[in-house]
């Protein structure tokens, strides 16, 4: 299936310019001032929406699905790294996919501060400006060029879980440099005695910030979304975390966005159930285009269908 990817699209870039030139002479104002296509909805939209979100890995300049919990940092060997999948197709490409069959919000990121890295993930957003949210790497100095290039949303978990704490200056810093209606705050996590402890470096670093209502509503005050993947089941095709869905599906106020674990439709049936129809969902490894048995096509057209249930 893999094979059967849009080419990628050859229009012409150009007009975009007087567009960055205007970012760059007006930058935190403008960035404010602009809707984001996600920060109108409302507690009630999120209740009867379940939307698949499109991801676009990234790892040294490929599109890759990698089991993240196995992702080293670069100084280590990184000898028990497990991918899933690699492309020869270019991360635009799997944005001209998605911007063709109008799957907007969905995640570049990049699993690696990598110069490639960063310049696919670069072509990903311009082939689909303010369609697509990226993450890896940013932080306050970074996250308004991002915008500049035509990312919805910038996505954050280390910036602002540092050392295994929350730094809520850093957090503000964000707020003031990009907008909250532009930040989604990414608080994957893992299970630890008995509950959910947000990990960050690469899903490595246990934080001392567990995932629950209070946490949740507090963080909702600096994001327009979260994006939360279960570490215990991402990559591994095992099956969701249904507690977490549960759990977010319960007790976020913002729109949130769940990874992990999904084998096949009755997995995304499964998410909108124990979500109570207010968590959507992105899938990876299972997919064809990288590499798995569920068909995109087929995962489309359930997207389709929840789109109808909108209010």
């Amino acid at each position: 299936m893999a094979q059967s990817l849009h080419t990628t699209s050859t229009r012409d870039l150009s007009s975009l310019q007087p567009l960055a030139s205007f970012y760059s002479q007006n930058r935190r104002r403008i960035v404010n001032a602009i809707p984001s296509p996600f920060s109108s909805f409302s507690r009630l939209s999120t209740r009867c929406a379940v939307r698949f979100r499109p991801c676009i890995d990234i790892h040294k300049g490929k599109v890759k699905q990698i089991v993240g919990s196995t992702l080293l940092d670069s100084k280590e060997d990184g000898s028990i790294l497990v991918t899933n999948f690699e492309s020869d197709k270019s991360a635009a490409v799997f944005a001209n996919l998605y911007k063709e069959d109008g799957l907007a919000g969905g995640h570049v990121i990049m699993l690696g501060a990598d110069p490639l890295s960063k310049s696919a993930a670069i072509e990903a957003l311009r082939a689909y400006p303010g369609g697509l949210q990226v993450g890896g790497g940013i932080n306050s100095e970074n996250s308004l060029s991002y915008i500049q290039e035509g990312a919805c949303h910038v996505i954050v978990t280390s910036y602002v879980f540092s050392n295994g704490q929350m730094d809520l200056e850093r957090l503000k810093d964000l707020v003031r440099v990009v907008g909250k209606q532009r930040l989604v705050l990414d608080l994957s996590c893992r299970g630890k005695e008995g509950k959910y402890a947000i990990v960050t470096d690469r899903w490595q670093k246990f934080t001392d910030v567990y995932l629950d209502g209070k946490i949740l509503e507090f963080l909702a005050s600096y994001a327009d979304e979260f994006l939360v993947h279960g570490v215990d089941v991402e990559g591994k095709k095992l099956g969701i975390d249904d507690e977490l869905v549960a759990l977010l599906g319960k007790q976020s106020p913002i729109p949130v966005t769940y990874a992990g674990g999904v084998t096949g439709m009755a997995d995304l049936e499964r998410i909108k159930e124990a979500g109570m129809g207010r968590v959507d969902v992105t899938v990876g490894s299972a997919l064809d285009i990288f590499g798995g048995n569920l068909a995109y096509k087929d995962v489309v057209a359930w997207h389709s269908q929840q789109e109808a249930f909108t209010v």
